[in-house]
Parts: C-alpha cells; structure tokens; sequence
C-alpha cells in the first residue's frame, strides 16, 4: 500500500502545475458527487421528510384556527364540541411528532458541542490548518422548507384560548437548523482523511456545502458547512 502511495505521488509530481489542478479537481469533484450520492441524499430525504411531516401538521392547525375563527365571527359563541375534539387530536399528533423530533435528536451532535467537536477533530489530524471557523444564524426548517428568511420564535399560544378575529395565525416552529462554516488549508490527502473522521463520529452531522479551492501546491483551501437539527432556537456564537 505505502509502494502504491509512493508511486502515485511520483506520478502527481511529475505532472505540471495545470494538470495537478486539474487532476485535484476532478477528483474533488468525484468525491463530492459520491458524498452526495452515498451520503448527502438520504440525509435530505430525511429531512424533507421531517419538514412534510411538521408543514402537513401546521396547516392543519392554521385550517382549524380559521374554522374557528369564523364560528366566532358568526355566533359569537364558543366552538363546538367536534371542533373542539379536532384540536385535541392535532395537539395529540404535534406532541407525538415533537416526541419523535427529540428521539432522532439523540442520535445528532448537539449545537453546543459542534464548534469544539470539529476543532478536536482536526487537532487530531495534526496537518491541517485551521483557516477560520463560523457559526450561521439559526433557521427554522419550517421557513427553511418555504424558501422565508428566519423570523423571531413565537411565544406558545394556548390552543383553547378564543383567537381575535382579526389575529393572524402563524405556526409555531418545532425544528431549528444549526450551522457552522469552517475553512481548513492543507495537503489534499488530509482533507479527505479529516472528512473520513467527520463521517465516522457515533453521532451525526448534516452536509451543507462543500468547497475545495486549489492555492500554491501542494495546499489547498477546504469550506465546509455543517449542520445539526435542534428543538432549541438556542445558539452559541463563536
């Protein structure tokens, strides 16, 4: 194996500036297909699974606000019994679903601990280094989901409670996305070995992006953008 390495160096060596670019490249390029392809996409459908799931679960509540709402405007009377009954059963699903939200946070690595989890990853790999290490601004899937800048969380409203006639529903976000941009410079080799460490973790990370930028040979410039998902809008700046 080491013969093989030995080998495939000469043969980067002996290639000129240009085509060391693009050979590095392609390859990056490959491999960015293959993390997508093996691992980026079922992570996706997860999530748009989550999202379909918590979006199907809000318009449900906001429809049901609306009939309520028009009752109100009509009789001015307390909703009635079935009507009442539909909102137990939503808030029953909501929690069911907030429950199941928390059971596949487990297996997440938490906002808190990503900064420093990244960090002692590549203090381990010893070869790369560390170029500049950001958190992004929280985001809330739901508004993730409908293509809408992030919003101020709302304070929970009691669904027994009689909405004004003129208040606006607005759905209260159960899932929080959370983002850290970090910039490594080094050997390309060690790149794919400290992307290796970061698939490896017992507990798990969600690509974003990832941006491989060729400097003076042999270095190269690695952006990555990692998220995690969180019940909690709570987030530690770096």
């Amino acid at each position: 194996m080491k013969e093989r390495l030995i080998a495939l160096g000469a043969r980067i060596d002996a290639l000129t500036l240009r085509e060391r670019v693009l050979l590095f490249a392609a390859v990056a390029a490959s491999v960015v297909f293959l993390m997508y392809f093996f691992g980026l996409k079922p992570m996706f459908a997860r999530q748009e699974q989550l999202r379909g799931q918590i979006v199907q679960q809000q318009n449900n509540i906001e429809g049901i606000d609306n009939e309520i709402r028009q009752k109100i405007e009509a009789a001015q009377v307390d909703p009635d019994a079935p009507t009442r009954t539909r909102i137990a059963t939503v808030r029953a699903q909501t929690i069911a679903l907030a429950e199941a939200l928390r059971a596949m946070q487990n297996g997440l690595v938490a906002p808190e601990r990503m900064a420093p989890l990244l960090d002692q990853i590549l203090r381990a790999n010893g070869r790369l280094q560390l170029v500049s290490m950001r958190t992004l601004p929280v985001e809330s899937v739901l508004h993730a989901a409908r293509g809408v800048a992030p919003a101020a969380a709302a304070a929970p409203v009691d669904a027994n409670a009689v909405t004004a006639p003129n208040a606006a529903a607005k759905p209260a976000d159960l899932l929080y996305r959370h983002g850290v941009e970090v910039t490594v410079r080094g050997n390309y080799l060690d790149m794919i070995g400290y992307m290796a460490a970061l698939e490896a973790m017992p507990t798990q990370l969600f690509w974003g992006r990832a941006q491989l930028e060729a400097e003076t040979w042999p270095d190269s410039r690695l952006t990555l953008t990692l998220y995690t998902l969180s019940l909690d809008a709570k987030w530690m700046k770096l």
